[in-house]
């Protein structure tokens, strides 16, 4: 039986890999991959670098719909697993031809990708689950593959707004049958939730 991954991983050596803007880009399926989802600026970058506690490993923007390929980065040497940084859905002000190419990378991706061990999709505490993450997790539903959700920027609203925003998720990913089927709440500046964060992440790639 193998040993169980410790969450020291994430302090030892972790790179970028590769930018994929199409599937035949992709890197070897050799290793299990955990995929990062959500809406543009919903601090998909920064929880990534709050995670592997690197500054800059992921690229962070002010401006929504940076990120337009997806970003592996490889963690561990040897390496162990891979992370995914996907594409920000649901950024209306990109031109609809860009906005349809990321829709069909990333559904592509998602339905395709058999070393995918789990998708984490985030969503902002300040606006809860819009209709777009709702698209996201039917099709994640629809393709079987395991989900679980993420809030982001836990520090930027007041306790009961949270708990309020907390409870309506919660409610509405009960109703996903691929939806883990506990929240996780995270601030990447405060760096709330982020060793349970690496937890469930290491627990996705051992599953």
């Amino acid at each position: 039986m193998t040993a169980p991954l410790h969450p020291k991983l994430f302090s030892g050596p972790i790179s970028f890999l590769k930018s994929a803007p199409q599937l035949q880009f992709l890197p070897d399926p050799k290793v299990p991959e955990i995929a990062f989802a959500g809406r543009s600026n919903v601090g998909k970058s920064s929880l990534i670098n709050a995670m592997t506690n690197r500054n800059g490993l992921a690229r962070t923007s002010n401006t929504p719909g940076r990120t337009q390929e997806l970003n592996f980065f490889d963690i561990g040497d040897p390496l162990i697993f891979r992370i995914c940084d996907m594409p920000g859905y649901g950024y209306a002000k990109a031109p609809p031809k860009v906005v349809q190419k990321w829709r069909f990378l990333i559904n592509d991706y998602l339905r395709g990708r058999a070393v995918l061990k789990r998708t984490f999709v985030l969503i902002d505490s300040r606006h809860g689950i819009k209709p777009v993450d709702e698209e996201v997790m039917e099709m994640l539903d629809k393709a079987a593959v395991s989900y679980r959700v993420v809030l982001t920027k836990a520090d930027k609203v007041k306790q009961e707004e949270l708990d309020v925003t907390a409870a309506k998720v919660a409610e509405i990913s009960k109703k996903h049958p691929a939806a883990h089927p506990d929240l996780l709440l995270t601030s990447s500046e405060k760096k709330q939730g982020i060793d349970e964060l690496r937890l469930a992440v290491l627990e996705a790639v051992q599953s």
